[in-house]
């Protein structure tokens, strides 16, 4: 009768923590040396006369993200993958150029700031400010990202439509995980599709939320309304529209638009 084999002994506390110390210097190392990559990419950029563009780049962050997600891990959640490298990515473009946050939170100031910090990390300087106007007035200047919390006292979203380069380019929180969509992150920056997208639309039109989302259904496109305010409402498309898109110009109201797309959440 063959001997059963020995159960494989588990390794002692302490050759855990010695291991657990040999990742951190190693982490500590290759974060550095990402770090210091960041430098070198701000010295390129101003070699070629770049320096006075803003490096966000939403689409490439996304798809990044996604590429990470994908690849098996035992242990790191989606939330830990994601929060180590919001900050890597704020603090490389905080290195790069000029980098700043405007938030205005409404009634939950708090919220919004968290929020801001979840998609954009600790490194770039946040103002909470008292208006929509004014958080919009910031993100047009270099550098500048607006985070707005989505609040039916205003249609700070509505003014997007007189903004044609100033464009939603995320939706926050980026992870289910981390709560319901709060706010919108807004700044003068190229909008792209990245393979799961969505699209924010206005339109002034009377007809209630279900009717508008059923005129969209008819034509193909899935809607949601977010919030209303003013006589506006603003409405989430799954998927990718170009302002230009037939199927907007027929739905309903005199007076709509996209005003911008930002990724769907990255661990649905």
């Amino acid at each position: 009768m063959a001997q059963a084999k020995p159960l494989p002994t588990a390794p002692s506390l302490d050759e855990v923590r010695a291991r657990i110390d040999a990742i951190d210097a190693e982490l500590l190392r290759l974060i550095d040396e990402r770090a210091g990559l960041a430098i070198d990419v701000a010295a390129a950029k101003a070699a070629a006369g770049e320096s006075g563009r803003f490096g966000l780049r939403p689409a490439r962050e996304a798809q990044l993200l996604r590429k990470l997600l994908a690849h098996p891990r035992r242990g790191a959640s989606p939330s830990l993958v994601v929060r180590i490298w919001r900050e890597l990515i704020g603090a490389s473009l905080a290195v790069q150029g000029p980098f700043q946050l405007a938030v205005w939170g409404g009634k939950d100031a708090a919220r919004a700031v968290e929020l801001a910090r979840l998609r954009f990390g600790a490194a770039p300087p946040l103002r909470n400010l008292a208006r929509p106007e004014e958080a919009l007035a910031a993100a047009k200047t270099l550098g500048g990202v607006g985070v707005l919390a989505l609040s039916p006292d205003t249609a700070w979203w509505g003014r997007l439509l007189a903004e044609p380069k100033l464009k939603v380019f995320a939706a926050l929180p980026c992870l289910a995980a981390w709560g319901p969509l709060g706010a919108l992150a807004v700044a003068e920056v190229e909008v792209e599709p990245t393979g799961d997208d969505r699209t924010f639309w206005v339109t002034d039109a009377a007809e209630g939320g279900p009717a508008i989302e059923a005129a969209l259904s008819r034509d193909g496109v899935a809607a949601t309304l977010l919030v209303q305010a003013g006589g506006l409402k603003l409405f989430m498309l799954a998927g990718f529209y170009q302002a230009d898109d037939a199927r907007l110009a027929r739905a309903p109201g005199k007076l709509s638009g996209v005003i911008g797309a930002a990724p769907g959440p990255l661990d649905v």
